[in-house]
């Protein structure tokens, strides 16, 4: 078991570095930051010497190992535009984008497991077309209309729920959090639900679509023969041993909930990294730009490390197989 962990944390670092320097070579070509921290009339002379404090005249490769340094000792560079330590910019919208986050893959997991495990066990029930009709919709929309359609309905129409913001929120430390007030679960509910709505349909349709192929095992129905009461064999049987491949689904898709909060949060307005991040881009601000983009890798390759012992611990199969390797 160390030596799987050992094994996929290397290649996790690896993972994490290369795209931390494909990112910072790319967004290098976003725009010149200089010109957007120094008025029109900063004369050449200022704006070279402004660079060369910078370190904008070094190569790309030295820029990106003087970053992971720093990274590496907590501290991400200084941001261009607003002249702030980018480690303190983070600690301000990373509890906004985390809430987000976490909510929607609750809901997501809390609703799309047992809709998927009913539509798979009752295919024919009205609950069960119901449940795909709904996920046909959260398939096909995209987030920001779906968001677009509840800030008109929820926010417009009926003036039940906030359109933007994140309501009021209470400091816990360097923690701030709005799931201690009203106005913050207000405004958390459309921003979540619409973050939510996509994952939480895909999931169903992967659980129904495995649920439909257990359910014709033998073992299923020896375990029906014996006895055994339907949600029994339902969750405890057939469940678990459709749940390899929803759990890589479904780590793919918790990553893909706090990378792609972008747009979420652009939509609501939302005060949290993704927004940091779309602000960055259109200012040229590339040591906020690569920390994001790192933090996002950092993450998927964590959740991705998950899965796998995940596996490992669920299939007995990879286990044996990783054990016949080693003494090969």
């Amino acid at each position: 078991m160390i030596a799987f962990i050992l094994q996929r944390f290397s290649q996790a670092v690896l993972v994490v570095l290369t795209v931390g320097l494909i990112a910072f070579a790319l967004f290098r070509f976003v725009g010149d930051p200089v010109n957007n921290m120094v008025g029109q009339d900063a004369t050449l002379q200022e704006r070279e010497a402004l660079r060369e404090n910078l370190g904008l005249n070094d190569p790309v490769y030295v820029q990106f190992g003087r970053f992971v340094l720093g990274a590496a000792q907590g501290e991400l560079g200084i941001s261009y535009r607003m002249g702030r330590p980018v480690s303190d910019l983070f600690a301000e919208r990373l509890p906004a984008t985390l809430e987000l986050s976490l909510l929607s893959g609750f809901l997501a997991l809390a609703f799309g497991i047992p809709m998927g495990v009913l539509a798979g066990v009752y295919p024919r029930r009205l609950s069960s077309r119901g449940f795909m009709l709904v996920s046909l919709f959260g398939i096909s929309l995209p987030p920001f209309l779906v968001g677009i359609l509840l800030i008109m309905i929820f926010s417009v129409m009926l003036s039940w729920l906030p359109s933007f913001g994140r309501g009021e929120v209470i400091g816990l430390g360097w923690w701030t959090t709005g799931m201690l007030t009203a106005s913050g679960w207000k405004a958390l509910i459309l921003p979540s639900v619409t973050l939510a709505l996509f994952q939480m349909t895909l999931i169903m349709r992967l659980v129904r679509s495995q649920m439909l192929q257990v359910l014709r095992s033998d073992y299923v129905r020896f375990a029906h023969a014996r006895g055994l009461i339907p949600l029994r064999v339902n969750f405890r049987h057939a469940l678990k041993n459709a749940i390899v491949p929803i759990i890589t689904v479904t780590g793919l898709q918790i990553g893909s909930i706090i990378a792609f909060a972008i747009i979420t949060e652009t939509v609501f307005q939302w005060p949290g990294m993704g927004l940091l991040f779309i602000t960055a881009v259109q200012f040229g601000d590339i040591p906020v730009i690569a920390a994001y983009l790192l933090l996002v890798s950092v993450m998927f390759v964590l959740i991705n490390l998950i899965c796998d012992l995940l596996y490992f611990v669920v299939d007995p199969r990879l286990r044996a197989e990783f054990t016949q390797k080693q003494a090969a």
